[in-house]
C-alpha cells in the first residue's frame, strides 16, 4: 500500500498597513510630520536616489509581522522612490531606513519611545531625531558599532547623511538645507511662491514700462527731426 504525501500548505504571511492610530494626535504633531517629510522631499528630488516617508510601517523581518514600527519620518539611502504600503526590508535589498524622526505628543509615553528607540538601534538606523514642539526640545542620537550615542549639543548640528543643520531658538526649531534654504511649511512655501511671482510680475511691468518711456522718447526725437527738416535746417550735420 503507498501512503500519499500531503503536501504542506504554505500560509501567507499578512504584514498590515494600518494599526488602526491616527498619524498624529494633534496640529502641531502633524504639521512638523508634515515639514519635514516634504522639505526632505524637496532636498532629495531624484528618483533613484532616496526613499523618504511619514508614518509608513517598517518590517525589517520577513515572516514576523509583529515586528515593526511606523517612523513619523523616514529616509532610506540607496532606494527609489515610489508607492508602497509598507516598507518590507528584504524587498528593499535589505537595507533599513538610516534616518528616522519622532515628533512627540503629548501623549507618548515613556514606555512607548523606549520600544522605538531600542527597535532603532536593533534594525540598524545611523540617526535617530527626537524633536518635543511644546518643550521645543531636540534629541538626537547616533550609531557607534551596534548602538547609540547621544548627541551632547544638538543647537548647530549638521545631520552626517542628510547635510541639514539643526538650529533651536528661543521659541522653535529651525532646520536648514546644505545650500541654506529654510525648512518650511506648505503655506510658507506657497507664500513664498507667490512673494516670487509678485516680484517677477513688478519687474516685468517696470521693464515694459522702461520701455514704453523710450518709444515715447524716439517718437518725440523723430518729430522733433521732422520738424527742423520743415524749417529747411541740415538735421544730418546736427
Amino acid at each position: 500500500m503507498v501512503q500519499q504525501v500531503t503536501p504542506e500548505t504554505t500560509i501567507e504571511v499578512i504584514y498590515p498597513e494600518s494599526d488602526g492610530q491616527p498619524m498624529a494626535d494633534n496640529t502641531e504633531q502633524f504639521a512638523w510630520i508634515v515639514k519635514i517629510k516634504e522639505n526632505l522631499e524637496i532636498l532629495f528630488p531624484s528618483p533613484a536616489d532616496v526613499f523618504i516617508a511619514g508614518d509608513l510601517f517598517w518590517y525589517p523581518v520577513e515572516g514576523n509581522p509583529n515586528i515593526k514600527q511606523a517612523p513619523d519620518t523616514m529616509v532610506v539611502f540607496g532606494r527609489p522612490k515610489g508607492k508602497r504600503s509598507s516598507y518590507l526590508q528584504w524587498n528593499e535589498d535589505n537595507i533599513p531606513p538610516q534616518v528616522v524622526f519622532e515628533i512627540l505628543s503629548p501623549g507618548n509615553t515613556l514606555k512607548e519611545m523606549t520600544k522605538k528607540l531600542q527597535f532603532y538601534q536593533r534594525y540598524g538606523v545611523e540617526e535617530y531625531y527626537i524633536y518635543d514642539p511644546d518643550k521645543n526640545d531636540l534629541n538626537g542620537l547616533l550609531r557607534s558599532e551596534d548602538s547609540f550615542e547621544v548627541i551632547e549639543e544638538m543647537n548647530g548640528w549638521v545631520s552626517p547623511r542628510l547635510g541639514i543643520r539643526f538650529t533651536l531658538t528661543p521659541d522653535t526649531l529651525e532646520i536648514v538645507s546644505p545650500t541654506g534654504q529654510k525648512f518650511l511649511s506648505p503655506l510658507e512655501i506657497d507664500q513664498l511662491r507667490e512673494q516670487e511671482r509678485q516680484a517677477k510680475e513688478a519687474a516685468l511691468q517696470e521693464k515694459e514700462a522702461a520701455l514704453e518711456e523710450l518709444e515715447k522718447e524716439r517718437d518725440r526725437y523723430q518729430e522733433l527731426l521732422a520738424k527742423l527738416k520743415e524749417k529747411g535746417i541740415d538735421t544730418d550735420n546736427l
